[in-house]
Parts: C-alpha cells; structure tokens; sequence
C-alpha cells in the first residue's frame, strides 16, 4: 500500500484506493446500491512526521524564495507534511492561498460575553478569491493536476465557483460551474465570470445543482470532467489547514471552542479530520468542542441531530431516518431558503463525516435565523472584520451558547469567518440603508432600515453650514 490512500468511511466496508484514481463516493458501496463517502487516509509509519507543531514556524524564514519558499508562502502547503497525498512537489497547484488572520477581537468579545482576550476571529476572506474555498481548491487542484484533469467542474451558491474559477485560469484548465436560478450573490457571480469560467445558470436550487453536475462527472465520463465539489475527500484535506493556522496563531495552545457556520458541512467534516490526526500522530493532548451553526432556513443537520438525535454511532449511523427525512423534504417541496447564500443548501454532502466531527469533538449544532444573521454580520463589521452574511452565523452562535451557559466567559472562542464582506454587498447595503439593491435597479419601492446598529448615510445639502452640522461636535475627551 502506498502512503497516501483513499478510504471508504463505512466501516463494513473500509475498501480502499489509490490516489492515482478519481472518485466522489465508494464504487465498492455504490455496487450494493449505498452511498458511502471516501477518506484520504496516510500511513504514517512510512512518512517523515515532525516531532512538534513548531517545526512548521521555521518555514516562514523562506520568504518566498524558489520552489520550496513558494510552498511555504502558502498556508495550505507550509504544512504539507500534515497532507501529503501528492508525488512531487511539482504537481502542488498554489496562487498563495491560506495566508489568513487569526484576530483577537476584544471589542466584539463584551458585546457577546466573552472575556477580553479570549474571542478570535479566524478570517478566511483574506484568501485570493475571497473565502475559504481556496484552502481546499489548492489540494483538489493538485490531485486533479496529478491525474491529468483538464476540465473541472462544480455547483455553487457563489464562493465555490468564484475560487475553482480562479484556480481553473491559474492552472490553465476548462473551469465549468453550475448555480441555480436566482441563488448566487453578484459579488461571487461576478468573479466566476470575470476569471473565464463556463458559467450555466440550472433551473433549480444548489441541491439540484449538484446532482446534475455529480452526473456529468460520474456518468458521463466521456465528457473528462473532475468534480470540484466537497464531496471530493481532496478538498477538505485542504481545509484541514485552516485548524493548523489557528493552532499556529495561538502558539500552539488549543483552544476550547471552534465555531463554524453549517452549509455543505465540508469545513467542520474537516476539522474534526484535522484534529483526529493530530491526536493519532501525538501532537496535541487535547481536543477543542466544536460548534455548527446553520440558518433556520438551511437546517438539516439541525433537524437531524438535535431533533431526531441522529449520531455518528461508530460509522453506522441511522440511515433509515436521514433518508427518511429527506424524503420527506421532497414530498413537502422544501428548498432552503436564507439570507445566508453560502450555506443554503438542504442536503448536505458531508453529513455523514460531519457527525464524525461532532463526535471527535464533543460537538453541538445550533440554528438561527436571517435577522439574527444580519444584526451579527453587522456586528462584526463594526467590532472586527466585515464578513459575508453567513460568516457572522458563528459569531451568533457563540452568543447563543454563552447565554446557554455552554460556553463560559473564561473559554477561549475561535470563530470561523468563512467569506469577504464584498462577497454580497447587497446584503449590507440593504440592512444600513433598508434599500434594496436588486429592488431599485427594477424601480421597486424603498424600505426602511430595520437594523439594530444600522449605518443608513446622512443626505445634506451642497452647503458648508449644514455640512458642518452632520459632521457634529468633536466628542469630549476626559
């Protein structure tokens, strides 16, 4: 067997293949009629295994230089030895993805309850394309370079498409992406045009656009089309690092808490990867509590954990009710619906390895709903980094399980900010101004503003006088 291998999850199954090959699922299950999802896993007996966390700090003395300072430059590949699926160096596809930013946010820790140095922001819209997608391109990228991939494809709520654009054009391969009618913000859409990606807009919601794209990568294999979504296991061993860099940014201490927002659920499958690894391999002691925090309109794995109490239950979860609930869905004609763009997905692909997570992590799911989503996104912004509006689901979590009790003041809170503000300036127009963008270019009525901390712009007139009376007083200091 090779290092590197990929892996059937289901643990009547556990076949395993070479990374050499391209799948989205187990083809041992598929033949028995299941679906099964695929690990990539590493015989570590085999690899070069550093001995500490803080072998990876010496890979910032590099700068930059030559082929092995281009690695370390990038935040994915600085700890490459933690996903060393690839043959060479060579094949690694990075545009300098993963250099992000740890924040402590002391400002936005009183407004949730936090004590001061104890809240983080992890803000991954400091990536090329502008969210976290980029961390796991970069490793399906290579893999798809690795087998000699070049056409890629996936469906997508926005970010997904802006980040395999941009990889797509770097890496000089067709890049094809899926969106559904009316569910992508302009600010993503804008950016998979802008990179040349073939862009087909499906009559349908994220749920059936990746159906359609799963079948032109599986069934019509003619076509040579690699599927970029996170249902590839490459793609979260990428997003496996965004652990790595919070773990970095804090010296190496693990904290008490993860937060992250729920959609696809491929970050939070990967951070419980993440974090098993590190244990298995006796690099850290101890692992943090992870929270998911999905919208009320994009729920599921809400649904199904805290209301039907499905578990991972060592790999053998109850499959009769997921698909049961599901079901359920499609006779009731239910699509996700939210504010939240980048997590409105109803039939998570990484359901599955996202119960993995919770369990790994002694974990807990939460829901809150689209006004909630707004007054934290603005919230951020205010205290800390603007973010897209699904991004500040975590921040609204971590207050709600401060309320709860669940997480203390004394805990330390990582937060995932998973996109740009830029990536749905819609959004943030509409709740500082109560306009609606999209409504005003159709020449439709104006709102009000409804915000709690709304910003709306102040009209003056062309006149000194009046200008000087909005500016205001200087405030009193002492």
């Amino acid at each position: 067997m090779q290092h590197a291998y990929q892996q059937c999850i289901n643990p009547d199954c556990n076949a395993t293949f070479g990374t050499d090959e391209v799948h989205v699922s187990c083809p041992t299950c598929s033949a028995k009629g299941v679906s099964s999802l695929l690990d990539i896993r590493y015989d570590w007996s085999k690899l070069p295994v550093p001995k500490s966390l803080a072998h990876f700090e010496s890979r910032w003395a590099t700068k930059g230089r030559g082929d092995t300072g281009k690695l370390d430059f990038s935040g994915i590949w600085r700890f490459r030895d933690l996903l060393p699926f690839y043959n060479n160096e060579s094949d690694i596809v990075t545009v300098g993805e993963g250099r992000t930013l740890l924040q402590s946010a002391d400002l936005l820790a009183k407004q949730i309850g936090v004590d001061a140095g104890n809240l983080f922001l992890q803000y991954e819209g400091l990536n090329p394309s502008g969210s976290f997608k980029d961390n796991g391109m970069t490793a399906a990228f290579t893999h798809a370079k690795m087998v000699g991939a070049s056409r890629v494809a996936c469906a997508s709520t926005g970010n997904t498409s802006a980040s395999l654009a941009l990889f797509a054009a770097h890496a000089e391969m067709v890049g094809i992406v899926f969106i559904g009618s009316g569910k992508i913000a302009y600010g993503k859409l804008s950016q998979a045009l802008d990179y040349g990606a073939r862009t087909l807009q499906i009559q349908g919601d994220f749920d059936a656009c990746l159906h359609r794209v799963k079948q032109i990568a599986t069934e019509n294999k003619e076509l040579g089309i690699y599927l970029m979504n996170s249902v590839n296991p490459f793609r979260l061993e990428g997003q496996k690092s965004i652990m790595f860099r919070v773990l970095e940014s804090l010296n190496w201490e693990i904290p008490d808490w993860i937060v992250v927002p729920g959609g696809n659920l491929g970050n939070c499958s990967a951070f419980g990867k993440a974090f098993m690894e590190l244990k298995e391999l006796g690099l850290i002691d101890r692992i943090p509590r992870l929270a998911v925090i999905q919208a009320a309109g994009a729920n599921p794995l809400h649904v199904l954990y805290n209301e039907k109490g499905i578990r991972w239950n060592d790999g053998r979860p109850d499959h009769a009710t997921i698909n049961a609930f599901y079901k359920q869905m499609d006779d009731d004609n239910y699509h996700a619906q939210t504010v939240a763009s980048a997590i409105e997905i109803g039939r998570p692909v990484n359901l599955i390895k996202s119960l993995r997570a919770l369990d790994v992590m002694d974990g807990v799911v939460r829901q809150v709903d689209d006004p909630t989503i707004l007054e934290y996104r603005a919230m951020v912004a205010r205290y800390g980094f603007g973010c897209e509006p699904a991004s500040a689901a975590s921040v609204a979590g971590a207050h709600m399980l401060r309320k709860e009790g669940l997480i203390s003041a004394s805990d330390k809170v990582v937060c995932i900010l998973t996109g740009h503000e830029l990536k749905d300036p819609d959004a943030t127009v509409k709740y500082h101004t109560g306009i609606d963008m999209k409504a005003v270019q159709e020449s439709a009525p104006r709102s009000e503003p409804k915000g709690c901390i709304a910003n709306k712009p102040i009209p003056v007139a062309d006149d000194l006088d009046a200008i000087i009376a909005a500016i205001g007083a200087p405030a009193q200091v002492g």
